[in-house]
């Protein structure tokens, strides 16, 4: 079992979101002991009809607790959004002395109904794949960039038992969240999208040209992009500009949330990775925005993390905006020896953001000084960002 980085608020309820396989009731199945520990797990198809039928059961119940029952978890909590109105009535009007631990593997119902999340009476969390400080001596690059970092995938040792894992991980977000929640009406368009958003992941949006691949309209394919956003299968990363009206007429990049699910969904399970080739560094870069997302999230560092392309073609990875901390911007390349020429873009943004840190981060495991540019190794780099 990994150790892993999310730090739950210790006097306060809170959310636990993440997408489906990340972990989250492992973790608080370790973390919160079960004498102490009321669970309601909303898969459980007995006890979603239960509280779906009469959500007031679910107060009534809390309300009997004995007083060392001290924690209560609700598993996938947005099958049942009309919980949250009680979980708010509990901790607003009741008072009750339990905290409350709601995971959740998608934010649409939650969204259009749930009391504003609680309107603040409880903290928000993300639980991510697994990263290479979690995974420590375990993580290797190789194996990352093939089969992603999601906790199953490392259970396994054969590539096979890996690669079926994946496939059926795919096949189970199509059935279990889009499905199941019916947010989209039929599948198979939806199918060929995931895929084409799989191929794509990493690339600047194009809605128009995806929905001419798909065979829809580029609103449906703005609406389906928000599906994944929610689900927490991807994200969005906005192109930079100082100001914000312009940074929103942009096109954004979409990341997909892992490497192992990217490659499942793309149908690329049987293409290996091969150092020196573009897929290879789509890959690099994917892994490592990912990476620094989470380490985000888990330190609570509140970057925002935004694109840079000029008209002439000329691009930046990241531009990150760290509070009280200099603009960094960050270059990702997946080779093994750092050259000039790898940093020539960097370069030419040095006198438009003076004073800004500049970092190329790589597979190369030697540290390099261009001028004011750094080049460091990938997770170096990110512990000196």
């Amino acid at each position: 079992m990994f150790p892993r980085s999310l730090k739950r608020p210790p006097d306060r309820s809170c959310f636990v979101f993440g997408a489906r396989g990340t972990g989250k009731s492992t973790l608080l199945r370790e973390r919160l002991a079960p004498s102490i520990t009321r669970t309601y797990n909303l898969l459980e198809a007995d006890t979603e009809d239960r509280l779906t039928r009469d959500p007031r059961s679910f107060e009534r119940e809390i309300l009997a607790l004995p007083p060392e029952i001290r924690h209560v978890v609700v598993d996938e909590i947005q099958k049942v959004p009309r919980l949250l109105e009680a979980v708010h009535n509990l901790i607003e009007t009741h008072r009750v002395p339990q905290q409350f631990v709601m995971t959740g593997s998608s934010a649409r119902k939650l969204k259009s109904g749930g009391a504003n999340l609680l309107a603040g009476s409880a903290s928000l969390r993300h639980l991510f794949p697994l990263t290479s400080r979690e995974l420590e001596t375990a993580f290797d690059l190789d194996q990352a960039l093939r089969f992603g970092s999601l906790p199953q995938a490392w259970n396994y040792a054969k590539a096979e038992d890996r690669n079926d894992y994946l496939r059926a991980y795919a096949h189970a977000y199509l059935r279990e969240e889009i499905r199941a929640e019916q947010v989209v009406r039929n599948l198979e368009p939806f199918r060929r999208f995931l895929e084409v958003a799989a191929q794509g992941s990493g690339k600047i949006l194009n809605h128009a040209r995806i929905a001419r691949d798909v065979g829809s309209d580029p609103k449906t394919i703005q609406a389906w992009y928000c599906v994944l956003e929610d689900t927490f299968l991807g994200f969005h990363v906005d192109a930079f500009d100082s100001s914000v009206r312009k940074q929103l007429r942009q096109a954004p990049k979409f990341y997909l949330f892992d490497l192992g699910a990217t490659r499942a969904m793309a149908h690329l399970l049987n293409v290996p990775p091969t150092p020196g080739s573009s897929y290879y560094g789509e890959l690099f870069e994917q892994l490592v925005v990912c990476e620094l997302r989470a380490r985000n999230a888990y330190e609570q560092l509140d970057w925002r993390f935004s694109y840079l392309r000029t008209k002439a073609g000329l691009e930046v990875d990241l531009v990150i905006q760290r509070p009280g901390r200099p603009l960094a911007l960050v270059e990702i390349k997946s080779t093994s020896e750092v050259r000039g020429d790898h940093v020539a873009a960097l370069s030419t943004f040095q006198k438009d953001f003076p004073g800004a840190d500049f970092f190329v981060l790589s597979r190369d495991p030697n540290p390099k000084r261009f001028g004011s540019i750094r080049a460091l190794p990938w997770e170096t780099g990110i512990a000196e960002l």
